[in-house]
Order: C-alpha cells, then sequence, then structure tokens
C-alpha cells in the first residue's frame, strides 16, 4: 500500500523517515526536550502560518473573484466556502494551538537556569527579549485566531447553526478579515523573533 495516497499515511511516513535519518547523522543516547519541541513547533507552526497565508493571498481573493464572476456565469464561491473553508479552518485554529503549546514547551526545555523558561520570556527577562517579543505576538496571533477570526468565520459559513441578517455577515466578514490582516503584519515580526533568538536579529 501506498502511503502517499493518505494524509495520515504521508504524515507518518514523514515521522518514520525522519527517525531514521536520526539513527544514520549518529544519536547521543540521550534525549533532548529542546531540540524535540522546537522540532514540533516548527512543523505545527507551519501549517497555521501556511494557512494564515493561504486565507490571506489565496482565498479572500479567489472567493472576492469568484463573486464578482458569479452573474457572468462564473461558480460563485459555493465550492469554497462550503468544501475547502471549513476543513482549512479546523486544521487552522487548532495548527494555533498546538503552536503555542510546543513553543511553550520549547522555552521550558531551552531554559538552564532556576525558574521557569516561559515566564522569562513573558517578562522579557535577560537574554530572553528576543523570544519573549516572539512569543507575545504569537500570543496574540492566537487570540485573534479564537477570538476573532474563528467566531465571526462560523457566522459567515454557516457553521454556528444559527440564521444572521446580512448586516451581521457583513460586519463578521469585515472583523475576520481585519484580524486575518492583523495576524499575516504580525507574523513577520514574529519570524523575526522566533528565528533571531539563538542566530541574532539581522541588524
Amino acid at each position: 500500500m501506498n502511503p502517499l495516497k493518505s494524509i495520515p499515511g504521508t504524515i507518518v511516513s514523514g515521522f518514520v523517515l525522519a527517525i531514521i535519518i536520526m539513527f544514520l547523522l549518529g544519536t547521543t543516547g540521550t534525549v533532548n526536550p529542546w531540540a524535540f519541541w522546537v522540532w514540533i513547533h516548527v512543523l505545527v507552526g507551519i501549517t497555521w502560518i501556511g494557512l494564515l497565508y493561504y486565507f490571506n493571498f489565496v482565498q479572500v481573493p479567489g472567493v472576492g473573484k469568484a463573486l464578482a464572476e458569479k452573474d457572468s456565469g462564473g461558480p460563485g464561491p459555493a465550492a469554497i466556502n462550503k468544501y475547502i473553508a471549513p476543513n482549512a479552518l479546523l486544521w487552522f485554529r487548532w495548527a494555533a494551538v498546538a503552536t503555542w503549546l510546543t513553543g511553550a514547551l520549547a522555552l521550558e526545555a531551552m531554559h538552564t537556569a532556576d525558574g521557569s523558561g516561559f515566564v522569562a520570556a513573558f517578562t522579557l527577562g535577560e537574554g530572553y527579549q528576543v523570544i519573549g517579543v516572539g512569543a507575545w505576538l504569537g500570543t496574540i496571533m492566537l487570540l485573534n485566531v479564537w477570538g476573532l477570526i474563528w467566531p465571526n468565520q462560523k457566522k459567515i459559513l454557516g457553521l454556528d447553526g444559527k440564521t444572521h441578517a446580512p448586516e451581521a455577515i457583513a460586519k463578521a466578514k469585515v472583523v475576520a478579515l481585519m484580524a486575518s490582516r492583523t495576524n499575516a503584519l504580525l507574523s513577520i515580526p514574529m519570524l523575526l523573533c522566533m528565528t533571531g533568538h539563538m542566530h541574532g536579529l539581522p541588524f
């Protein structure tokens, strides 16, 4: 059976290959929790931010174009809104949670002094200012996902089981779009801080 024919098969195969590579390159014989959590953090973070960019740079313009062409024989946005958006939003919101949690675990694992790495980052402690700013930006983005984007997308897509007035839908579209665009904006300095913690900022 070809594992590439299913999403779970592809993901499991990727992890199996990663483990094989670890052993081929030579293990140290001890578990490195920091490296583990950073690895998982990057995996789920790419999923989250990748979907964020997909929504902002691909889906939103695509739906707008589909709406504009609906009356001239175009397909309209129904296929995207019914079959793609709900599944994409499922991955998007839970990848956000997984990214934040694995980031918190990575902060704890990297901290060698007394106390908590999580606290050191979020209080911008000595040596943790860069990663701390990144952690704060990521937290704001997570709150936007669950507090603004997802509740309003449920209204827009009719996933909350309620009927909403056109005015409410229009307002929900604006709020969801602005929150999503804010996250796209914040992701740029957030990634700068995340990658700059160990390697330094570009300037």
